[in-house]
């Protein structure tokens, strides 16, 4: 006889899961050390020698002209050249008459954390014209290699590591079809905004003529090259604005302008309100998941337009709070969204870092990027409400949250003692998905607020890294936990006939959390779908409740 907890059968109004099986996490983690710096000298290249270990090596030119000899092949260099080698290439450099070559090569080590062989950055040929920001980085890493003294103890580091996210890009970039010049173009502004780019310096970069450039920029964005240049940095700094920042000369210099005052008059122009007016006026939000909408309504707040679920909208009219404008993301079409959104004329939208369609809302308002598993419930519910001038009511929100984890973890104490490993399910037509705190689920409650262990199995295929496992629904048996909390079930014939099986088979009915009474099947889809504070506070309830079947716990 199978021995479960059933809380609740109701059915789920919503997808079974949000969870993509298709993305992609690396297992293999390089890590890249500075090792060797001098100036770029005809005489040494640090080619490498029998007696000395090898190191990969980043050459960059900041002036003078020259060529570069690798393999048999000859390649001109000048300022804005940049070539990567591995360990083992010889180099020999030749200068042009009457030129002086300047520039820096940098030996670093690549190490792996598993004792994988590690990649290193790779280019068949000099990378040409290389952004001045890539100059400037070298530039400054050399000084601080030459005197240490100068900045903090991890500067070098930092500088280095700064350097290599840049030629990244600029790879990635150069790998472009051709055909994606202008998307290219438009990428590299949203990046490169601080810097002092101009449209001949990015025509340049995209093998295409300054007026070219300018006719096809107007006719895929509707602005000019310098309209959609100050429309991205003035969204930046609106943004910084919002989530708090240092004074306007400083904000300025880390968007793209020389001082405060200029930075000053073209957000003016561009929103109609100084930079000090438009932090203290009351935001029109939009929100583009659950749970920015919930953190909103927390907060005492209802968003021009949000994304909700029933369960959410129920909790709402219970609790007299008025409903906003509902988006419905799976129901629009590209345009009807877009047009949706507009509609509503907010002055910020919240949305997820990894939300692709987040650049293609920067004409209506700043879209404030959350990061997803970075930044757990609790930090974006504060940077939400340091964004509407509520953080008085989040702390107020936080303290009687706390109470109740501290009320809760003092009759599990005497109820349970010793808490022992769980493990969360929510179960989709066929596959099982296994989630962590960064996730929510409830996983966040559990592993965060009362002392429950993840397994070694699901720290042992990464789960704190990727966020959840997905497996076959009859490989759950594989995962031993001594509580198992199901939060979501098949709502289709094939799936309910899988999980009926596996509830009665041999390997389920051998795992101690089934014969200890300890597999609480809750049911409870929407409720521990959201990552959100109104979420977080049912779900606290609804795992307590079920933990403590002979305890009252309000």
């Amino acid at each position: 006889m199978i021995r479960l907890k059933i809380i609740d059968r109701k059915e789920s109004t919503m997808p079974m899961s949000s969870i993509s099986s298709k993305e992609v996490f690396p297992t293999i983690h390089s890590f890249y050390m500075p090792v060797n710096m001098t100036g770029l000298d005809a005489e040494y290249l640090g080619n490498p020698q029998d007696d000395k270990q090898h190191y990969h090596r980043i050459l960059i030119v900041w002036g003078g002209n020259g060529s570069l000899s690798f393999n048999d092949k000859q390649y001109e260099i000048a300022r804005g050249s940049v070539f990567l080698c591995d360990s083992a290439s010889q180099l020999e450099l030749r200068l042009k008459s009457h030129s002086l070559l300047k520039g820096l090569v940098i030996e670093y080590n690549c190490i792996t954390a598993d004792g994988h062989i590690p990649s290193d950055l790779k280019y068949s040929v000099p990378l040409q014209r290389c952004s001045p920001g890539l100059l400037r980085l070298a530039g400054e890493l050399e000084s601080i290699w030459r005197e240490p003294q100068i900045s903090g103890p991890f500067r070098t580091q930092q500088l280095f590591i700064e350097l290599l996210i840049e030629l990244h890009y600029v790879i990635a970039a150069k790998q472009q079809p051709s055909k994606d010049w202008l998307l290219e173009v438009i990428h590299y502004m949203e990046n490169h905004y601080a810097e002092d780019l101009t449209r001949e310096q990015l025509a340049e970069l995209a093998n295409v003529s300054p007026e070219h450039l300018s006719r096809t920029f107007r006719k895929y964005t509707g602005r000019t090259f310098n309209g959609y240049l100050t429309l991205v940095r003035i969204r930046s700094a609106q943004s910084r604005i919002l989530i708090g920042t240092a004074d306007l000369n400083t904000l300025a210099n880390e968007v793209g302008y020389k001082e405060g005052f200029y930075l000053s008059r073209k957000f003016k122009e561009t929103i109609g309100l100084s930079p000090t007016a438009y932090r203290r006026t009351d935001k029109r939000i939009v929100a583009l998941n659950i749970n920015h909408t919930a953190s909103l309504v927390a907060l005492g707040l209802s968003p021009e337009l949000g994304v909700y679920t029933s369960w959410l909208e129920q909790v709402m009219q219970k609790e007299n709070i008025p409903i906003g404008g509902k988006l419905n993301s799976y129901g629009h079409s590209g345009t009807s969204y877009y047009g949706a959104i507009t509609d509503a004329h907010p002055d910020v939208i919240f949305s997820y870092s990894k939300d692709e369609g987040n650049k293609s809302l920067l004409p209506i308002a700043p879209v404030l990027e959350l990061p997803f598993m970075t930044m757990n419930w609790r930090e974006q519910f504060h940077m939400i409400a340091q964004v509407v001038n509520r953080e008085q009511q989040a702390d107020e929100w936080f303290a009687k949250y706390d109470e109740l984890i501290v009320k809760g973890n003092h009759l599990l104490d005497q109820s349970l003692g010793h808490r022992g490993t769980a493990i969360i399910w929510e179960i989709g037509s066929s596959k099982a998905y296994c989630i962590s705190n960064s996730y929510g689920r409830g996983a966040q409650i559990l592993y965060d607020d009362l002392g429950f262990r993840p397994t070694n199995e699901m720290l042992e295929q990464g789960i704190a890294t990727r966020g959840y496992i997905e497996v076959d629904i009859e490989s759950m048996v594989n995962y031993p936990a001594d509580h198992i909390f199901i939060t979501d079930l098949p709502s289709f014939p094939e799936g309910e006939q899988r999980i009926n099986r596996l509830f009665s088979s041999p390997n389920w009915l051998k795992l101690e959390a089934v014969s200890n009474n300890r597999v609480y099947l809750l049911n409870e889809p929407e409720m521990f779908w959201g990552y959100d504070p109104i979420s977080s506070h049912a779900q606290l309830h609804e795992l307590l409740h079920v933990l403590m079947q002979h305890h009252k716990f309000t």
